[in-house]
């Protein structure tokens, strides 16, 4: 329930943000998933897999944005092994992740002033988010499927033109959940090597490359006798 109510808040701060914006953008962009875990603890470029990404972009102000994003693709890993347990183990996992956040962005040069126009500016998002993952068919334990993130990153934004913007993004997804690899605490006296450790949390990451549409709004003329 408490999952549907999220969901909801961020549905709603999209309507709300599209509905009385001042200065909207929509875009989209294709990357890649990449994954940490119990089987890679670093980020490898072999475990990186097709993503994209959709999203809605409110700016408040000349230099901070509000997002909402749609991202989905697959996410994989496999064993690098750390010693001779995970060597045995040899695991590997191959999933589907939809992810939907809402968060803000930061422009570090002031790229909407008319009177000094920047074509390009390095900015820094966060914000909060919920994701699903395709089922395992041998779960270690039961666990909810759609599970909390928190999102953030940087990137470097061109513009092209008033009103089309290319981005490049890398973005990490702090997760509070072990099972992105359907591995964590296990029974050790079991000889099977399915267990990791459950201290360790298991994050995901998208790089990827955006272009943006600007619309703007055109005011409409009032009486001023009235």
């Amino acid at each position: 329930m408490r999952i549907r109510t999220l969901l909801a808040g961020i549905v709603f701060t999209l309507f709300y943000t599209s509905t009385f914006a001042q200065r909207s953008e929509v875009g989209f962009g294709l990357g890649t998933f990449n994954y940490t875990g119990d089987l890679t603890r670093t980020y490898r470029l072999a475990n990186s897999s097709p993503a994209g990404t959709i999203f809605y972009r409110n700016n408040v102000s000349n230099v901070v944005s509000v997002r909402a994003t749609i991202t989905a693709g697959q996410l994989k890993g496999e064993e690098t092994p750390i010693d001779a347990f995970a060597a045995e183990r040899g695991a590997s996992f191959n999933t589907f992740l939809f992810e939907t956040s809402l968060g803000f962005e930061y422009h570090f040069l002031n790229w909407r002033d008319d009177k000094r126009p920047m074509r390009y500016t390095p900015y820094l998002f966060a914000g909060f988010g919920l994701f699903g993952i395709s089922g395992y068919e041998n779960k270690p334990e039961e666990y909810s499927n759609v599970q909390v993130a928190l999102p953030f990153g940087g990137g470097f934004k061109y513009i092209m033109n008033p009103k089309l913007y290319l981005s490049f993004e890398l973005g990490i997804r702090k997760t509070f959940f072990d099972y992105l690899d359907n591995i964590s605490e296990g029974d050790q006296t079991v000889k099977n090597f399915q267990y990791g450790n459950p201290n360790d949390f298991d994050n995901y990451f998208f790089v990827g490359i955006t272009l943006t549409r600007t619309f703007y709004d055109i005011p409409c003329p009032t009486n001023p006798y009235k």
